[in-house]
């Protein structure tokens, strides 16, 4: 049996999807290693679990020789069962193949078809059987690559239904109450023995990493999942159902692109069950010490129960990830996410729109989340060192590098309505949106403000405000936004100010200052009628009013 070897393919975005054989003295090398192995079982013990409905992996599993399978992906299933008829002594002399199939259950009782790769397909209505571990591996690989996913690392998960453990449960205790006085079954079933879940990862991780990994992009942080789903016939049906009611429901839009906002694989029907399977699971052990009692006569007749392969659901999908940076809103009519009313759109566009919409194509990704910290009116400029903010990428398909985030900074900075910029992108972990929130309540921020008073400013008025440092006001929610804000009145602090005058006009003059965040600039220059105190109209004790606001720095140290 020939182990494999994967075909190189000049474009390394698309991994041939391929094993070829090796030479004919490698195959038989290979299979004198396997039949080696063989020896070493028990052939009573084997008979023992061959007639329960134990499948030939499971019986190497139990006797704790798996990991020696599992270095010949290639070695077909119908090979491993004449290798055990041999052992059994069931070959004969005119050495016809029938016994292997008599030894052969149609579904193993114990893994229930899952290490001999026999499922259901729910799609196509059908049973499948996959004849050895590179074939399933070539199975799953071809998922991920109709879904073009492009892969430098991944991890794989499985899950199973309850009935796998309660099954492992059962065999070892018939195992434990026959043979649990030799020594062969205390050194190798019970210390030795892995899951069928952890013995169908060992299986085919390695396959898949060859199959799958970019060569020369290997990752040691991995964020690109691999999922195989196993089901009973009642989950699938509960699954469909619930995909069913949630498809017929509204979709939320993230942006208006013609993207929705769908759920991540990992969030999908599978897990809307999960409280179901988690009250399953908390009762194996109780199954286990229940089963302590009866003899094992009675727990064989339990594993012969009728048993049927179990539907089975891939999915691959890529976490979250994360590209910070800092925007610059150069327009007055651009707000900074997506703002409707009453079906009408406010501004032309919008930062989140822009900047999210030309990144997302980039990663091929399913949808986005723009975070920012901290926002700007929609009459107000960001510029000089920009806001951070960071996008959120649901399943990249595309594995993200330097040159893709400078490919991002370019596309977005050169094009032609020039209404944002960025500038500083870079990948982050999932802990950059943390540190974005935490330095939000505690960042200083300047601004510069074209003011008008009612009468001319004078060196004094210049002074008076040149003069003010770390003043405290009191600000209550302003008029503009009290319908969507709590009625409350916020301490603030305005660290320095600084005014140029402006050539030609004694009423005009440019405000720069600082403050705390969370500042009201607009309330704090024209007074909100009195509920921000003190106001630079309250200070000059004039009318005052503010014509344009641009921010010009957030001091945060996060990105």
């Amino acid at each position: 049996m020939a182990t494999e070897i994967l075909q190189e393919n000049d474009d390394h975005d698309k991994p041939q999807i391929s094993f070829t054989a090796t030479t004919n003295v490698e195959a038989e090398e290979d299979l004198k290693l396997v039949e080696d192995a063989f020896r070493t079982l028990r052939a009573d013990a084997v008979k023992d679990l061959n007639s329960v409905g134990a499948c030939v992996r499971c019986i190497f599993r139990l006797f704790g020789l798996f990991e020696k399978i599992c270095s010949f992906p290639s070695l077909p299933t119908s090979a491993m069962y004449a290798m055990l008829a041999k052992l059994m002594g069931l070959d004969g002399d005119d050495k016809c193949d029938q016994p292997s199939f008599v030894l052969q259950p149609k579904v193993c009782r114990i893994c229930f078809g899952i290490l001999e790769f026999v499922y259901h397909d729910g799609e196509k209505g059908t049973s499948v059987k996959r004849d050895c571990v590179n074939e399933f591996a070539e199975t799953i690989a071809e998922v991920v690559k109709n879904e073009r996913h492009q892969v430098d690392s991944f991890s794989l998960e499985v899950s199973l239904p309850p009935v796998v453990m309660e099954n492992e449960q059962l065999v070892r205790l018939y195992m434990k109450k026959k043979y649990g006085s030799e020594d062969w079954f205390l050194a190798k079933s019970v210390s030795e023995c892995i899951s069928v879940k952890d013995a169908l990862k060992l299986s085919i991780a390695d396959p898949l990493e060859k199959l799958l990994v970019i060569q020369g992009e290997k990752s040691n942080l991995s964020t690109f999942r691999i999922r195989l789903a196993y089901e009973t016939s009642e989950e699938s049906t509960r699954r469909i159902a619930i995909e069913r009611i949630n498809g017929c429901k509204r979709r939320k839009t993230d942006v208006n692109n013609g993207v929705d906002k769908i759920r991540a694989p990992e969030t999908s029907g599978l897990h809307n069950s999960a409280d179901h399977k988690n009250d399953e699971y908390e009762n194996i052990k109780t199954f286990a010490k229940e089963l302590e009692g009866h003899d094992s006569d009675y727990l064989k007749f339990q594993l012969e129960k009728d048993n049927q392969p179990f539907h089975l659901v891939f999915l691959c999908y890529r976490c979250p990830i994360y590209i910070g940076g800092r925007y610059l809103k150069y327009s007055r009519n651009v707000s900074q996410t997506r703002w409707i009313i009453e079906d009408e759109r406010m501004g032309e566009a919008s930062v989140e729109e822009i900047i999210g919409g030309s990144i997302l194509p980039l990663c091929q990704g399913n949808s986005y989340k723009f975070h920012a910290a901290g926002r700007e009116d929609i009459d107000v400029r960001m510029l000089g060192t920009g806001r951070p903010f960071l996008v959120e990428i649901q399943n990249a398909r595309q594995v993200l590098s330097e040159e893709l985030i400078k490919e991002m900074e370019i596309k977005i900075n050169s094009l032609e309505n020039k209404l944002v910029g960025v500038k500083n992108l870079k990948i982050l972990d999932s802990k950059g949106w943390a540190l974005m929130r935490e330095g939000e309540g505690e960042k200083q921020k300047q601004y510069a403000a074209l003011v008008w008073i009612s009468r001319p400013f004078n060196d004094d008025d210049l002074q008076t405000l040149s003069s003010l440092k770390e003043m405290q006001i009191m600000q209550k929610t302003p008029i503009r936004v009290l319908h969507r804000r709590s009625p409350l009145e916020r301490e603030r602090i305005i660290h320095w100010m600084k005014v140029e005058m402006i050539t030609g006009s004694c009423q005009y003059f440019l405000l720069h200052l600082c403050t705390q965040a969370g500042t009201y600039i607009k309330e704090f220059v024209h007074g909100d009628l009195g509920r921000t105190q003190p106001s630079i109209g309250s200070i000059l004790g004039c009318r005052t009013e503010i014509l344009q606001l641009d921010v010009t720095d957030v001091k945060m140290d996060c990105f």
